[in-house]
């Protein structure tokens, strides 16, 4: 099999030079480095791989016209719409405020996907970082790293499609594949006749028949034992909340537990890139950083609990029970809710049954790469829901966003519209809403219905992606824990009126003492990863401060004999 391509252009002959030993120095050996001194030239070869269907996996491009780039990454994409696409730019790039323009509307149009500092000299390890983080992202994207997990199943909708979202939820890599397609049919034969489908090959070999959830969450890592210990902090909840929860959780020494009923990362994983979180100036994925927040909690000693439903909560003494769907109890001193929300549905029969099968529900990382060369909607008008389109516009044929408000600002980052705005493969259609669709087997049209006219109109339709905002995952609290009118959970002094203590509440504490909400379920939060990342960090720190509070047991008074 042909290596993939790594493609530079470059017109300055000293950055062609450094670029070229730099390449073939470290890359060599695993991808075929290809060099160009002229724009022209290199299109010409990019298209050559394209007939040849020869996999592009980056190109770089130092050009010296801001013009010339665009066109030069407008043509890459529409030749290799799955390769990485980087700009080369000097190291005083942000100091040339001509440069620093290039590159803004280069990242927020979406013509590029990150950008890279010029090679300077031997051995420049800044310049490899960049390099091989952008070719990490590309594999992971392409489901190609030697960690994946194989999933076959006879079709796409049904345990397969539950297979597929349950290792979406735990950020595991992962790769399906029908039956019935030549890879489908090599890994059915491998693994043997007694395999009963849908099946999946782990990454050393074992073979796994119709797997339960209990088995992919012992895959994934999960901790099986609870009832032996009292926790000093249970957290309901792996998104970014409550991962923030358990990294600083554990980094101060706490005995830390995280529950969740899918995997990591919540709704945050429908986000395909968040380019305005701190300290990620070239953007990160939601499950990238899902991922790595997993593996830092973890580090620290936090422990996961992965596909267990928390179904109570309720104070016990000194410290709160929580019971498990599964009929086992944990114990803990505090808890912090950091369950987020829920997708809302459409509640359109035809539409929920085709969910797997060309309809699903939050974003579109696991399923864009099938979806080359089709026509695809995302309903929704908040920024995951553009960056969905976004995301998707890179494989599909063409990409239609339905917006139910009169225009995208009503719910929208300005970025983000912005790159909309400029992308050629999306369309956007105001006060439009899916009333209606179908198909045989797998989503085959729409219905949509303009608010403006009353008019619906059926369109084909090869996938559809909804998100339409989300309701909070609260219907498990007791009655006691106090909510707003759609269920939000009220903290700090909104919660005066129900307190039963005479110290007041903390900021985030909840109406039961000891429990603290963090992140999109408490009431009034923005719906922003770096507030849920800020919340789950600071609701730690009132956990530390209630618990240093507390007498513990060599403190606690001794009883009086009667």
């Amino acid at each position: 099999m042909a290596l993939p391509v790594l493609a530079a252009v470059a017109e300055d002959p000293v950055v062609l030079e450094r670029l070229d030993a730099q390449l073939r120095g470290r890359y060599g050996g695993d991808y075929r480095v290809e060099v160009h001194a002229d724009r022209l030239e290199a299109q010409r070869r990019l298209t050559s791989l394209a007939e040849g269907a020869d996999e592009l996996a980056l190109v770089l491009a130092d050009l010296t016209s801001a013009e010339a780039a665009t066109a030069f990454f407008e043509e890459v994409r529409r030749l290799h719409p799955h390769a990485k696409r980087a700009l080369l730019v000097p190291p005083a790039a942000w100091v040339d405020e001509e440069a620093a323009r290039v590159i803004r509307s280069a990242m927020s149009l979406g013509q590029v996907d990150s950008y890279v500092l010029r090679p300077a000299g031997l051995r420049d390890e800044v310049f490899h970082e960049a390099v091989s983080g952008i070719l990490l992202d590309g594999a992971l994207e392409r489901r190609a790293v030697p960690h994946t997990v194989h999933i076959v199943g006879a079709e796409w909708s049904g345990r397969a499609y539950e297979l597929r979202a349950t290792f979406e939820r735990c950020a595991v890599p992962h790769a399906f594949h029908l039956a019935d397609s030549e890879e489908g049919r090599r890994l059915v034969a491998q693994a043997g006749d007694e395999v009963r489908l849908p099946m999946m090959i782990l990454p050393d070999g074992r073979v796994l028949s119709d797997p339960s959830n209990a088995e992919i969450a012992a895959i994934a890592g999960a901790r099986t034992s609870i009832e032996e210990q009292v926790f000093d902090l249970v957290i309901v909840g792996a998104g970014p909340a409550g991962l923030s929860a358990a990294v600083y959780g554990a980094s101060e020494g706490l005995d830390v537990l995280v529950v969740d009923s899918g995997g990591i990362g919540g709704q945050a994983r429908s986000s395909s890139l968040i380019r305005n979180y701190l300290g990620f100036a070239k953007g990160v994925s939601g499950n990238r950083l899902a991922e790595q927040a997993y593996e830092q909690a973890s580090a620290f000693g936090a422990g996961f609990l992965f596909m267990q439903r928390v179904t109570g909560l309720a104070p016990e003494g000194e410290e709160l029970l929580l019971s498990v769907a599964d009929g086992r109890t944990a114990r803990a001193r505090a808890v912090i809710v950091a369950t987020g929300a829920s997708y809302r549905r459409l509640g359109i029969p035809s539409v929920e049954s085709l969910v797997g099968a060309g309809v699903f529900y939050g974003g579109s990382a696991s399923e864009a790469p099938a979806l080359s060369g089709r026509d695809v909607y995302v309903a929704g008008g908040g920024n995951s829901a553009g960056q969905a389109a976004l995301h998707l516009a890179r494989y599909a044929r063409r990409v239609t966003l339905l917006v139910r408000a009169d225009s995208l600002e009503a719910g929208m980052s300005h970025y983000l519209i912005r790159a909309i705005e400029a992308a050629p493969d999306v369309d956007v259609r105001t006060r439009t809403t899916v009333v209606g669709g179908g198909g045989h087997g797998r989503l085959q049209e729409l219905v949509l219905l303009d608010r403006r006219t009353g008019e619906e109109e059926t369109v084909a339709a090869d996938a559809l992606f909804v998100l339409i905002g989300a309701d909070p995952q609260t219907s498990w609290l007791p009655d006691e824990i106090a909510k707003d009118a759609h269920g939000f959970l009220l903290t700090g002094d909104a919660v005066i009126a129900d307190w039963p203590l005479e110290r007041r509440p903390h900021p985030l504490e909840t109406s039961m003492p000891g429990v603290f909400a963090a992140g999109d379920v408490r009431s009034g939060a923005p719906k922003r990863v770096a507030v849920a990342v800020g919340e789950g960090s600071l609701a730690v720190q009132l956990v530390q401060s209630q618990l240093a509070a507390r007498p513990t047991p060599a403190e606690a008074p001794a009883a009086t004999a009667v």
